[in-house]
């Protein structure tokens, strides 16, 4: 396994000088693997590197964008070490992928995995309206009521839901399109309407539809990612808090003089013309 000196790697990728990767690092702008490296630590492949939040990649190594049917029981994380079933493990690509988003243990469908961090956040911020569509199963039949409410927003995590499209499938099925990621999102709108999900499957992202057996997964295609790239273009990347203001030395000088002035100079005893007012009462 070839390792490459993170200041080296950074250098190659194109992204700056090993001089300035250096600066970088000692400002704790640089993450591997999410942690803050150390100055002469190494780069693996599969490593992802990040400066500012934002994943750079060496020339040599090509992006990976694939979709997966990820089955029920599959957890959504990369730790192999706290969850024995996660996705990372099961599918076992030869490059350090991620998912974008999750999805339950207890759902199916499909969800995108990458090593490409820059289009991670424009997916996933509701705010971008990107869809994301189900089939839902119920355990009792789906009344009109239930589909139009459901459609209308419901009251779940202190928020309502947006609104939605909703279509009736049959007594027991429905299909939903979200374009927001609330936790549990869809199991928690059923209980609050007094109905349990008995299965749920992810079935479109944006304008990739799930076409492969549970359990496998593939690259998504090139025409696919040019659309997913065009639908991303104007999206609200995450906030970043703005740097605070640098003050200025001097006006803070000037302004402390200005201060200190006013409680310097004596204060003038107040005179008062005219009679005064007597508030007591007359005998």
């Amino acid at each position: 396994m070839q390792l490459t000196r993170i200041n080296k790697y950074l250098s190659e990728a194109g992204f700056c000088s090993r001089r300035e990767a250096d600066k970088l690092i000692d400002q704790g702008r640089v993450t591997i693997n999410s942690k803050v490296p150390e100055m002469g630590t190494k780069v693996a492949p599969g490593d992802i590197v990040r400066v500012n939040g934002k994943t750079i990649i060496n020339q040599d190594e090509k992006p990976v964008y694939i979709a997966f049917n990820k089955p029920v029981g599959i957890v959504c994380t990369t730790d192999s070490g706290v969850e024995k079933d996660n996705i990372i493990d099961f599918i076992n690509y030869p490059k350090r992928i991620f998912p974008i988003g999750r999805l339950d243990k207890g759902s199916e469908g499909l969800i995108f995995l990458t090593n490409d961090g820059d289009i991670v956040n424009k997916i996933l911020r509701a705010s971008n309206n990107h869809e994301k569509e189900y089939v839902v199963t119920v355990n009792k039949p789906i009344s009109s009521t239930f589909i139009d409410r459901m459609g209308m927003g419901i009251s779940i995590l202190d928020t309502v839901t947006k609104k939605c499209e909703v279509e009736r499938l049959g007594n027991y099925d429905f299909r939903i399109v979200l374009t927001q990621g609330l936790n549990r999102q869809i199991r928690r709108m059923c209980e609050a309407l007094d109905y349990e999900v008995t299965s749920l499957k992810r079935v479109r992202i944006m304008n990739v539809l799930l076409d492969i057996p549970v359990g496998e997964w593939r690259d998504i295609t090139e025409n696919e990612l040019n659309t997913i790239n065009e639908m991303v273009t104007n999206s609200i990347k995450t906030y970043k808090a703005p740097e605070p203001k640098k003050r200025n030395p001097k006006y803070d000088e000037e302004k402390a003089e200005k201060f200190h002035s006013k409680d310097t100079k004596p204060k003038e005893t107040p005179t008062f013309s005219g009679k005064s007012k007597s508030r007591r009462n007359k005998s």
